[in-house]
């Protein structure tokens, strides 16, 4: 049978693709070698998502006669790991399940099993070979161990592991080493430091989050730190072996000991049964593609994880799209300057758009405005006063160039910036635009006054 489209991966990316080719009118087959839904779905944003959930649950209920509640004994409430691990499975299994109804519904083939491209017309699957007019791979990307003594010993004895490995222990670890200061470290750190863990976090470069808007990863380390998170910065790796982790610091060497040594020092492209297409790769080994997801063989699209753009879910779906639009005859392109990201520690930290220190450096004149959630009334309420939002406008016409908030729910009060961003709206339209009481969205339009004149309630 010869498809339109031959999507490699069942992620986030390769899954949204086939959807999307096949409600366009395409004959679409998948190859997935597990389970629909890839790292993201089941190993990574939603099983973590679910275990922060009762995690923080846990972390306002010891806080209860803050808010009036008498009458919790601390020795009392628990969290039960095993229980906490049945939820996570439980979620996960329903929307995983929901995407092979999808399928079903959309009449994907799915051929479980690992693929290999012969050329970008065949792919061979269980000693199968499928033909296709286009391929979109979706491979996605893999763990990046560093070469460094004692590491491949460590893993094998099951004391180091990644974040896949995290959602696998069999209890809460009394004490948790975890090395790396990106999105992942961070959230494993809250994570089990709220849940009752002696957490040493150790980062390579002088903050975690290096990647992050300075001030809103600074005030996260702070807050890390008063909630007892033990954080090493500035800090060369020397060894992961069964005794510790050794590193250097200050001129010193420093072993730190744990139950388990958490890993997590960012991905490599995820390129095995793709080699005999010859694609064109960057300086760092992802694949190349232009906006429209194309690669350097006419014929071939890369999404996901494994092009080296963002390593972030809704962008490979966003990716997908446009290389299944594209695919169907529906001209479609990438907007790489309005990616949000999001980060779901306690207080969460979201960012669309450039940082003040990117938009100087672009030569705008800019304008920029904060405003604090200990101004505002919702955000006092609910005991959640630890953050700020942040807005930056360009000068000539007042128009939204970047947005960075540190809230408890700031992953949803995002997109609010996202939409007015590719609105190409300005501060006076955020400002103008009457926002509910009380809502944590209010410090989004105080920002927004701040940028013209000032807010109101500062």
């Amino acid at each position: 049978m010869k498809y339109d489209v031959i999507v490699i991966g069942g992620g986030p990316g390769g899954y949204v693709a086939a959807i999307k080719a096949a409600q366009l009118g395409g004959k679409v087959a998948v190859v997935e070698k597990d389970k629909l839904g890839g790292v993201c779905l089941n190993w990574g944003c939603i099983p973590t998502k679910t275990l922060l959930k009762t995690a923080k649950l846990y972390r306002d209920m010891l806080r209860g006669k803050e808010f009036g509640i008498v009458g919790i004994d601390d020795s009392k409430v628990k969290v039960d790991w095993n229980l906490l691990l049945k939820r996570k499975d439980r979620v996960v299994d329903r929307l995983v399940k929901g995407i092979y109804t999808l399928f079903k519904r959309n009449k994907i083939d799915l051929y479980e099993g690992v693929g290999t491209v012969l050329d970008k017309n065949r792919v061979e699957v269980n000693g199968e070979v499928i033909t296709g007019k286009n391929l979109i791979i979706a491979t996605g990307a893999q763990e990046n161990f560093p070469d460094i003594e004692g590491l491949k010993e460590a893993l094998e004895a099951g004391k180091l592991i990644n974040s896949k490995g995290a959602l696998q222990l069999e209890e809460i670890p009394k004490d948790l080493v975890i090395i790396g200061g990106g999105v992942i470290a961070v959230e494993f750190a809250t994570l089990f430091n709220a849940l009752g863990s002696n957490v040493t976090l150790i980062q390579r470069s002088k903050r975690i989050l290096s990647s992050i808007e300075e001030e809103m990863a600074l005030s996260l380390q702070k807050q890390l730190i008063r909630d007892g998170v033990n954080i090493v910065t500035d800090t060369k790796l020397k060894s992961i072996t069964l005794d510790g982790v050794l590193i250097e610091h200050e001129g010193e060497e420093k072993l730190f000991k744990g139950d388990k040594y958490l890993i997590s020092l960012g991905l490599k492209p995820q390129l095995k049964g793709i080699e005999g297409l010859n694609l064109e790769l960057d300086s760092k080994g992802f694949i190349k593609t232009n906006e429209r997801m194309e690669t350097s063989v006419k014929g071939v699209y890369a999404i996901g994880d494994l092009n080296g753009k963002f390593a972030l879910a809704h962008v490979a779906s966003a990716e997908g799209i446009v290389a299944a639009e594209n695919i169907m005859g529906v001209d479609s392109t990438m907007n790489y300057n309005i990616v949000p990201t999001g980060i779901y520690t306690f207080p969460e930290l979201a960012s669309v758009g450039l940082t003040e220190e990117e938009a100087r450096k672009k030569g705008h004149d800019i304008t920029v405005s904060k405003f604090p959630l200990a101004a505002n009334g919702k955000a006092l309420a609910e005991g959640e006063a630890t953050g700020f939002v942040k807005i930056i406008s360009d000068n000539e016409y007042g128009e939204v160039i970047g947005v960075h908030i540190m809230a408890s729910n700031a992953t949803d009060m995002i997109s609010e910036a996202i939409v007015a961003m590719q609105l190409e709206s300005t501060v006076y339209d955020i400002a103008k635009a009457i926002h509910p009481h009380p809502t944590l969205s209010e410090a989004v339009m105080e920002a927004a006054f701040g940028s013209i004149d000032r807010p109101i309630h500062m």
